[in-house]
C-alpha cells in the first residue's frame, strides 16, 4: 500500500485532469462539477503519500515542503483551467495583468495538511472584469474543495499602504512567494516593499513583534513547559522560530534562513539547532493535523500517546513512551527559547532594539532595590547589565559559571545575552570539579536561599543549561513530563515554580493567603534546609522506584555538598521522603478521629519538622498549576497542623480542640451579630467539632445563613448551589435528614444529568441532619447555563430524597455514556484498614476518575448493608482517590475476612473494564501491584 502511494505523482495526475477536462465547458458551475472531484482525490492521494513519506523519513520540513508544493500544483492547475476554459484572454492590456502570490504561512513553502492557504492576487493598479472574474472563479474551486483560504485582491500600492498601517499585513508581505502570473508584478512588489516600508523601519517591526510574541504566548500560555502544548502558537513552538526569521529577515534582509549564518545572526552549530527545532516541531504538526483529519495545535494528552507511537517511543528507564516523547520536545522548546534569546543578542548589536527583551525578567526589582557597583574582576556593568570582561572567563575560572546568577542576585541585574550564550557554549566546563567546589556549592546555596528572587535565577540557570549540568540529577527531570491531568507543568518547571511559593512566603508578600505559612517560616530553626528540599521534593521522578524514597537518598548525597550540616541533610531528606504525607493527610483522612493525629504525628514527630513539612506541603501544591490550591485544602491543612501541634507539644488535644472550637464560633458569632444568641448557641450545638475545624470561615457563614432559612421556611430538605469561578467547579449543597443511602442518593442525581463529583464534604448535625457539599466539574463556560444545569441536578437531588422519584430509575435512564477514553490507564486499588481509626474500617479506593464512578461505590457499599458515615473524595486530575469511614449496622468496625473480601470483589468490579483496558496493554503486573501512589 506504501509503496504504491510513494509512487503517486500529483504533477502528472494534475496535467491529465487539465488534458481530459471538457474543451465545451464554459460555465462556472459545469467547471466546478468536473474539476472539483478529480483535484480532492488528487489531494487525498497526495496527502496520503506525504504521510507515508513521513512515517519513513521522519522528517517534518520535508512533509511540509511536499503538502505546500502538492499546493502550489493545485492552485496553478485551477488558475489554468479557469484561464483556458471560461475567461481566456490571449491578448490581456495592461491593466489585464495578474500575479498570485502566495504570503504569510504559506509563503514560506512550508504547509500542514490542515493549514490555511493565504493567497494574494496582485493587480497592477485596479480590478478589471477579467481578474474580478478569474480570481472569484478560482475561489469558488478552492471553497469546494473545502480548503480554508485567505485572500486579498489588491494593486501594488494597495498593499503598499495597507503595510504601512498594519503590521501584520507587513509580515504577511515580508513572506510573500511568486507563483505563477505576471511576475513584474511580484518583483515590482518586493522592491518597493524593501525600499518603501523595511528601510529605516528595523526597531519598529522588531518590537511590534517581540509584543505580538508576548500577547500570544500569554494566550497560549505562558510556560513553554506547559503539558498539552500549543505546537503553532504556543511558547516554544513553531511561530517562535517564524518571529526569529521574520525579525531576522526584516533586520538583515535575507530571503532564506540558510543565509542566516553569513548575516553573522547564528554560528553553524546554532543554524543547525534551528533547523533540528524546525524539523521536529514540523513533524509533530503533520502528525497531529494527519492523525486528527484536521488543523489540530494543541498536543493534548489524548493526541500525545499517538503522536509518540508514531515517533516510536517505547518504555525506558521508568518512563513511558509518552513521556520519553513529550521530554524531547519539551527539549526543543528550551532550544528555540535559546536561539530567541540569541536574536535578541544580536539584534542589541546592531541597535535594532529599543529595549533588551531580558530586561523584563529583573524588572519589578528595580523599584525595590539599587543596583550597586560589581566588584568582581571577570565581569563589568554593561548599561546596566552583567556581561564578561574577557572571553576566557569561564574557561579561565569555572566558578564564575556559578558566579555569574549570583552577581546577577546580587545585585539585581539582567544577565547580558552575550554572557549567556557564552555561559551556554561552555557547559563542558561543568564537571565533577566544579560540582565538588566549595565556592561554587556556597554561590548556589546562596541564590538559592536568596531573599530577592530565587525563582527568576534558577529559571535562568536552568534555560542557559547550568542548573542542569550543576545538579544532574536536576538535570533528568528538566522537561520531563508526567502523563497525567493534575500537573499543569514539567516537573523542573514545577520545582522552581514552588521555590517561587516558598520565597513568596518567605517575603510575606502571601500572608493573606496563606497566613499559617507566612507565621510559621519565621519561627523555623532550618531555612536552609527548607529551601534545598523544596528543590528537591520530587527531583526523582521518572524512576522506577518510589520517587520520595529515592529523592530523599538523592539528598542524602547532596546535602553535604552544598554545605549543610549533617542535622540539615537528614531534615531535607525526611522532608523530601514524607513530602505527600501531609496533604494526603489532610484529603483522604478524617481529621476529627484522633487516631488519624496519633498516627500523623508518629511520623513527624516533632514540632520543627511539622512546621516544615507544613510550609513544603503550601509551596507544593500551590505550585502543581492555577486552581489547584483552594481554601479548602487550606483549611483541611491547618486543621491537620492544629491538632498535630497540641499532641506533639504535649498538650490536651480534646481541651485544645474545645478552644479552638469555641473561637472559631466567638468569629462567628460576630459576624452573625443580628442572630438572638439563644438562636445562635442552638445553631452552633447542632454541629459536632469535626464541622468547626474543617469547614472555612466563609463557608460556616453561607451554612448557617442556608440553614436558618430551611428552618424558617419548615422544610426538612433543601438545596442550594453556586458557581466557583476560581477552582473552575460548582458547589451544591444538601441539608436532608440523615441515612445510609443518603450520599447514593445525591452521587446518583450527579451521576444521571452529568455531574461529574471532583470533591465532597460530608457533616451530620447531633440531632441528625445531613449538611453536604459536593464539587462538580463544570460543563458549561457561562453562568447562566451552568446554575440551569445545577437547578436540574439539585431538583432532581431533592425529589429524590422525598421519595417522589426512585434515583436507580433515573440513573439508568440516562442517556448511555460515549466511549471511555484509553488515554490514562490507572491501575484500580483499594484498601480495607481497621487501625486507621477507632471507631470504623476505612475502605479507601483508587482508581480512574469518571462521571458517575462516586454513585456507583456508595451504591455498592450500600448493598453490602455498610454505613458511611465520613467520605473523603479527591480527584488529582484522571485519578480519583476516595476514602470511606464505614461501620456495619450495628455501628460496629468490619473485621470479618468474607465481609472485607465481599467489599474488595464488589468495588473491583466496578473497575472490571479499567483492569481489561490494563491487561490489553499488556500491563497486567499493574493489576496485580499497583505502583507507588506519585501526586
Amino acid at each position: 500500500m506504501i509503496t504504491g502511494l510513494r509512487m503517486f505523482d500529483a504533477a502528472d495526475a494534475l496535467k491529465t485532469v487539465l488534458t481530459t477536462l471538457d474543451r465545451d465547458v464554459r460555465e462556472a458551475t459545469q467547471l466546478r462539477a468536473l474539476l472539483v472531484p478529480e483535484l480532492r482525490r488528487i489531494i487525498e492521494l497526495g496527502h496520503a503519500d506525504a504521510e507515508a513519506r513521513l512515517m519513513e523519513e521522519r522528517d517534518g520540513t520535508a512533509c511540509a515542503q511536499r503538502i505546500s508544493n502538492l499546493t502550489d500544483a493545485v492552485i496553478r492547475t485551477i488558475h489554468d483551467a479557469v484561464v483556458w476554459r471560461l475567461y481566456p484572454n490571449d491578448n490581456p492590456s495592461t491593466g489585464e495583468q495578474l500575479a498570485v502570490v502566495a504570503t504569510g504561512g504559506y509563503g514560506r513553502g512550508t504547509m500542514a495538511p490542515g493549514s490555511d492557504i493565504d493567497l494574494l492576487f496582485l493587480l497592477p493598479y485596479k480590478q478589471t472584469a477579467w481578474s474580478e472574474s478569474v480570481v472569484e472563479a478560482m475561489l469558488y474551486v478552492l471553497w469546494d474543495l473545502k480548503l480554508k483560504v485567505g485572500h486579498a485582491t489588491r494593486s501594488v500600492e494597495e498593499c503598499l499602504r495597507e503595510g504601512r498601517a498594519d503590521m501584520t499585513i507587513r509580515t504577511s508581505l515580508l513572506e510573500a512567494r511568486y507563483l505563477f502570473g505576471a511576475r513584474a508584478l511580484y518583483e515590482e512588489l518586493v522592491t518597493r516593499f524593501d525600499t518603501e516600508l523595511v528601510m529605516w523601519t528595523a526597531p519598529e517591526f522588531v518590537e511590534a513583534k517581540l509584543r505580538e510574541r508576548d500577547t500570544r504566548v500569554t494566550k497560549a500560555g505562558a510556560s513553554r513547559y506547559l503539558v498539552e502544548p500549543n505546537v503553532k502558537d504556543g511558547k516554544g513552538g513553531l511561530r517562535d522560530l517564524n518571529t526569529l526569521f521574520w525579525i531576522a529577515k526584516y533586520t538583515y534582509r535575507v530571503r532564506d534562513q540558510s543565509e542566516l549564518v553569513p548575516a553573522g545572526l547564528f554560528t553553524p552549530e546554532e543554524y543547525r539547532v534551528f533547523e533540528r527545532c524546525e524539523e521536529l516541531l514540523w513533524r509533530v504538526r503533520c502528525h497531529m493535523h494527519f492523525v486528527t483529519g484536521r488543523s489540530e495545535e494543541r498536543l493534548s494528552f489524548g493526541l500525545q500517546p499517538r503522536i509518540a507511537e508514531r515517533f516510536g517511543y517505547e518504555p525506558r528507564g521508568g518512563l513511558s513512551g509518552v513521556e520519553r516523547f513529550m521530554k524531547a520536545y519539551f527539549l526543543i522548546a528550551k532550544e528555540v527559547g535559546d536561539l530567541t534569546a540569541i536574536v535578541c543578542a544580536a539584534l542589541e548589536a546592531r541597535h535594532a532594539k529599543r529595549t533588551p527583551v531580558l530586561d523584563r525578567w529583573i524588572g519589578r526589582f528595580r523599584d525595590r532595590f539599587r543596583a550597586t557597583a560589581i566588584e568582581a574582576e571577570d565581569f563589568i556593568d554593561d548599561h546596566g547589565r552583567i556581561n564578561l570582561r574577557t572571553a576566557d572567563a569561564f574557561s579561565r575560572d569555572p566558578v564564575n559559571l556559578i558566579r555569574l546568577f549570583w552577581l546577577a542576585d546580587r545585585h539585581n541585574l539582567p544577565i547580558h545575552p552575550d554572557a549567556t550564550r557564552a555561559a551556554t557554549r561552555s557547559l563542558r566546563l561543568i564537571g565533577h570539579s566544579l560540582r565538588s567546589d566549595t565556592e561554587a556549592n556556597g554561590l548556589f546555596l546562596d541564590v538559592l536561599t536568596s531573599k530577592n528572587s530565587p525563582e527568576t535565577i534558577l529559571r535562568l540557570m536552568n534555560e542557559v543549561g547550568v542548573l542542569g549540568r550543576f545538579i544532574p540529577d536536576f538535570g533528568r527531570i528538566v522537561a520531563l513530563m508526567q502523563f497525567n491531568m493534575y500537573h499543569h507543568y514539567t516537573v523542573d518547571e514545577h520545582l522552581l515554580r514552588s521555590v517561587g511559593v516558598l520565597a513568596a512566603i518567605d517575603s510575606g508578600t502571601v500572608s493573606e493567603d496563606h497566613p499559617i505559612a507566612t507565621r510559621l517560616i519565621d519561627t523555623i530553626s532550618h531555612r536552609r534546609a527548607l529551601y534545598v528540599a523544596v528543590l528537591l521534593h520530587d527531583i526523582a521522578k521518572g524512576r522506577p522506584e518510589d520517587h520520595s524514597i529515592a529523592g530523599a537518598a538523592i539528598a542524602e548525597k547532596i546535602g553535604p555538598r552544598f554545605g549543610l550540616t549533617q542535622t540539615e541533610t537528614e531534615i531535607v531528606a525526611w522532608l523530601v521522603e514524607h513530602h505527600l504525607l501531609m496533604s494526603m493527610t489532610a484529603q483522604s483522612r478524617d481529621l476529627s478521629d484522633p487516631k488519624t493525629i496519633q498516627k500523623f504525628a508518629s511520623v513527624v514527630q516533632t514540632m520543627e519538622r511539622l512546621k516544615l513539612l507544613m510550609i513544603l506541603t503550601v509551596a507544593d501544591i500551590k505550585a502543581v498549576g492555577p486552581g489547584v490550591w483552594t481554601a479548602w485544602k487550606g483549611t483541611l491543612l491547618r486543621t491537620l497542623y492544629d491538632e498535630t501541634e497540641v499532641l506533639l507539644s504535649g498538650g490536651h488535644s480534646e481541651i485544645a480542640r474545645t478552644d479552638r472550637v469555641r473561637l472559631i464560633q466567638m468569629g462567628l458569632r460576630e459576624q452573625l451579630a443580628d442572630w438572638d444568641p439563644a438562636f445562635f448557641d442552638a445553631y452552633s450545638a447542632r454541629h459536632n467539632q469535626a464541622y468547626w475545624l474543617k469547614v472555612d470561615a466563609v463557608r460556616q457563614f453561607k451554612n448557617a445563613g442556608f440553614v436558618r432559612g430551611v428552618m424558617e421556611d419548615g422544610r426538612t430538605v433543601a438545596t442550594v448551589y453556586e458557581t466557583d469561578p476560581t477552582r473552575g467547579v460548582t458547589e451544591i449543597t444538601i441539608y436532608s435528614p440523615d441515612h445510609p443511602r443518603l450520599l447514593a442518593i445525591v452521587t446518583g442525581a450527579c451521576a444521571a444529568l452529568g455531574g461529574n463529583i471532583v470533591d465532597a464534604q460530608i457533616f451530620t448535625t447531633t440531632d441528625g441532619f445531613a449538611l453536604d457539599s459536593i464539587f462538580i466539574s463544570r460543563a458549561f463556560e457561562r453562568d447562566d447555563d451552568e446554575l440551569r444545569r445545577a437547578k436540574r441536578i439539585t431538583t432532581a437531588i431533592e425529589r429524590a430524597l422525598r421519595g417522589e422519584i426512585r434515583i436507580a430509575d433515573l440513573v439508568a435512564d440516562r442517556h448511555p455514556p460515549s466511549n471511555r477514553s484509553n488515554t490514562f490507564l490507572i491501575p484500580p486499588d483499594m484498601a480495607i484498614d481497621n487501625a486507621l481509626s477507632s471507631r470504623e474500617t476505612v475502605v479507601e479506593i483508587t482508581g480512574l476518575d469518571r462521571p458517575g464512578l462516586l454513585y456507583e461505590l456508595t451504591t455498592a457499599l450500600g448493598r453490602l448493608s455498610l454505613n458511611i458515615t465520613s467520605a473523603h473524595v479527591a480527584t488529582f486530575g484522571e485519578r480519583a482517590v476516595d476514602v470511606f469511614y464505614v461501620t456495619d449496622l450495628t455501628g460496629t468496625r468490619v473485621t470479618q475476612p468474607d465481609r472485607q473480601a465481599a467489599i474488595r470483589n464488589a468495588v473491583m468490579e466496578i473497575f472490571a473494564s479499567d483492569v481489561a483496558a490494563l491487561r490489553a496493554e499488556g500491563l497486567e503486573a499493574l493489576v496485580e501491584s499497583p505502583p507507588p501512589r506519585e501526586a
